[in-house]
């Protein structure tokens, strides 16, 4: 399929992360950590581990050709591993037989996706760092600018732009905890889940195991023979929420920023500058609306069709680790860009108290004197405002 259809729901810096060469690169990486890790344990010749490592440079390798041969195998580490052992053997025979000695390929391609899913995270984590600053500014600048409440979507009671950003906050900031608790508890080295691959160790899987961690900076197994997968679901089940806060921010920005509320301005956000490349056109808030709308109806799917994949694991039942293999780049690259573009939504939100304010009036002219009295007391504005004080205060601590 054409990237072109991605490609407005994608940014490029995640497209490249989740790319066949970034993901060839992780399998090399781990092949050469294995190997070196290996050696160290006095498991194979150190000679032969450093022609291993030596040769384990993606620049080696035909990247395009690789990716034709998974498509003719259909498997993804049958081809990578071949021609690394073909190019071992050009500079020593002997080390060839000690390329991908002690693994599985699920375990090569679990790891590999471990590494490439951190770096997309952390993108994530960038995002959402910034989004959940911008609007803990905006509480700040504007907890007293009054503003109707509406529930669901009808003028309701008083209350104050200020309190709006902070309560769009809240759960952000939930979700960055429970997102950096799910991302620790995943993101582990895949070793020793069968008893095959640890009988090739010699007593020597867990020294192995920690060396090999160490290097790639992963977390080391829980145990080994450890082969299940509900720590990668929960993570999924993370970026779902999180994924689902952050459209709720953009729905409602979309809303407010509509003709007839006009309570947010239609901000654009300046394009990156390329050297040399012709103007840009600004990209208009309403567009990082429609991405995360993208993002948001996708990624529900996404992480259920993970979570189905844990009632299904007897014996690593035929198509589910396959099925998890297809979803989490799409998952990944979705919930980057509605990161990205919420990040970028709320960097150039700006609000219109006048606006806010001459629409509030026009439901007080609306209402009975005793009814208005009720729903736009001072006090009300007042308590919105202390509430948005302690709110930002409250978000600010553990930030």
């Amino acid at each position: 399929m054409s990237s072109l259809f991605e490609s407005f729901v994608s940014t490029p810096e995640v497209s490249e992360a989740l790319g066949d060469r970034a993901v060839i690169e992780a399998m090399l990486r781990f092949e050469a950590a294995l190997v070196r890790a290996q050696a160290s344990a006095g498991l194979l010749p150190q000679d032969a581990a450093q022609s291993i490592i030596g040769t384990c440079k993606v620049e080696l390798f035909d990247v395009p050709k690789l990716v034709r041969e998974s498509r003719r195998t259909l498997c993804m580490v049958t081809p990578l591993v071949a021609s690394l052992r073909e190019t071992v053997a050009l500079f020593n025979p002997d080390a060839a037989a000690w390329v991908h000695f002690g693994c599985s390929d699920q375990e090569l391609l679990d790891t590999a996706l471990a590494l490439v899913m951190r770096d997309v995270l952390k993108r994530i984590e960038t995002d959402l760092g910034k989004t959940v600053e911008a609007l803990l500014a905006l509480a700040v600048r504007h907890e007293s600018d009054a503003m109707l409440a509406r529930s669901p979507l009808q003028a309701a009671t008083i209350t104050s732009f200020g309190l709006t950003c902070s309560q769009w906050a809240v759960p952000l900031v939930r979700s960055q905890q429970q997102l950096q608790s799910a991302t620790d508890q995943a993101l582990r080295l895949h070793l020793g889940h069968a008893v095959i691959t640890l009988a090739d160790m010699q007593g020597k899987g867990l020294q192995v195991m920690s060396l090999m961690a160490t290097e790639l900076q992963l977390k080391a197994p829980h145990f080994a023979g450890d082969s299940a997968h509900d720590q990668t679901v929960a993570l999924a089940c993370a970026l779902g929420l999180l994924v689902g806060n952050l459209g709720r921010i953009a729905f409602e920005i979309a809303q407010m920023a509509q003709f007839e509320f006009g309570e947010l301005t239609q901000g654009n956000v300046a394009p990156a500058e390329v050297p040399g490349a012709k103007p840009v056109s600004p990209v208009a808030s309403s567009l990082l609306c429609m991405v995360a709308q993208v993002a948001e109806q996708r990624v529900p799917h996404q992480v259920s069709a993970l979570l189905s994949t844990l009632s299904s694991q007897h014996g690593n039942a035929l198509g589910n680790w396959q099925t998890q293999l297809v979803q989490w780049p799409a998952l990944l690259s979705a919930s980057q860009s509605i990161s990205h573009a919420v990040a970028q939504l709320v960097a150039g939100l700006r609000a219109e108290p006048q606006r806010m304010r001459a629409n509030l009036e026009a439901v007080r002219a609306s209402l009975s004197a005793k009814e208005a009295k009720v729903r736009f007391s001072p006090e009300l504005l007042h308590q919105a405002t202390e509430l948005t004080r302690s709110q930002v205060k409250a978000l600010r601590d553990p930030l």
